[in-house]
């Protein structure tokens, strides 16, 4: 017999601080860098599509838990670090007009 429930989460207005952002980029590229020395590209591709793993991420680098917008976010600052690096991944998406970019 599986798990299963809800959760009730508040949208909440305004943006990540800079300070806080700037912070999100630095942690996020390397914790990815790290990944990929360890367990390789097609492993961290793997972990990332998992959200349970995917929302512990988004934590680890600064977003609260129950914050909206935190997918979007963490996506930003997944492809803002890794553009920087040539790591064998890419990241595409993020946040509003940006994400076009």
């Amino acid at each position: 017999m599986g798990i299963s429930g809800f959760a009730d989460l508040p949208l909440h207005t305004g943006h990540v601080p800079p300070w806080l952002y700037s912070r999100m980029v630095k942690l996020s590229g390397l914790i990815v860098e790290l990944l990929i020395n360890e367990h390789g590209i097609r492993e961290t591709i793997r972990l990332f599509s998992n959200p349970i793993f995917f929302q512990a991420f988004n934590n680890i680098i600064g977003m609260d838990w129950d914050s909206s917008g935190s997918t979007t976010i963490t996506t930003a600052a997944l492809k803002e670090s890794l553009a920087k690096e040539d790591v064998g991944i890419k990241v595409v998406g993020g946040k509003g007009v940006y994400a076009l970019n």
